[in-house]
């Protein structure tokens, strides 16, 4: 039986990037699993987005984000876009490019682009060079994104997100019917794959005290 993993991710939360690595190494070599990337928006417009120049994202990084990141030993820096940029343009170009069977590269991309090489995800061109990057036609990929072809596709999911899933905090994953809230390391997924795999119940399960991002920021 396939497992499913629905993992909630902002483009702008670090601990949605730290988290790629632990479910990578969890499901390497199981071919009953299956990964889908869901767009989560922690500050949609027109809430304000966070300044990496403000004493609170500055602390938060310095005590949660840079020791967890070395002891993972990820290269991270806090990016010096200023204000952050709103992630709706770069998760509708990750609608066309699930449409084009690339969804899974534009995310890992999206993410090591803002936390690794600073780049500004809300800016139109450097997200066309961006889908070039991993394969997509860079003409095809602006005109949907300028056309906001992928608009509808993307709130659709918001809606599910925030309504139907009632996910509050990212990065969540849920592995079956277990959510999971939060960092966790690749032995505690393999847990809950294998139980997963074992269970005939349908219930859900909330694990809440993994590192995570919300709306006031991260801890």
């Amino acid at each position: 039986m396939t497992v499913k993993i629905n993992v909630y991710s902002d483009y702008v939360c670090p601990f949605c990037f730290l988290a790629e690595q632990p479910l990578y190494e969890a499901i390497e070599g199981k071919d009953d699993i299956e990964v889908e990337w869901m767009p989560y928006e922690l500050r949609p417009y027109p809430n304000e987005t966070l300044r990496p120049e403000d004493s609170y994202l500055q602390t938060t990084w310095k005590q949660s984000v840079y020791p967890l990141a070395k002891e993972m030993g990820i290269p991270i820096v806090l990016p010096n876009v200023s204000p952050q940029p709103y992630t709706h343009l770069a998760f509708e170009g990750y609608q066309f490019a699930k449409a084009n069977g690339k969804g899974t590269e534009y995310n890992d991309r999206m993410l090591r682009a803002f936390f690794q090489e600073q780049k500004d995800i809300g800016n139109v061109d450097v997200l066309t060079e961006l889908a070039g990057e991993i394969g997509l036609d860079e003409e095809a990929y602006r005109a949907a994104i300028k056309n906001r072809t992928y608009k509808e596709a993307h709130e659709k999911a918001l809606d599910h997100a925030y309504n139907e899933a009632e996910i509050t905090a990212v990065p969540t994953f849920i592995i079956g019917n277990t959510k999971v809230s939060g960092i966790r390391s690749k032995e505690v997924l393999e847990q809950i794959i294998e139980q997963e795999r074992k269970k005939r119940k349908k219930k859900v399960t909330l694990l809440m005290d993994g590192q995570s991002c919300g709306i006031d920021g991260c801890q």
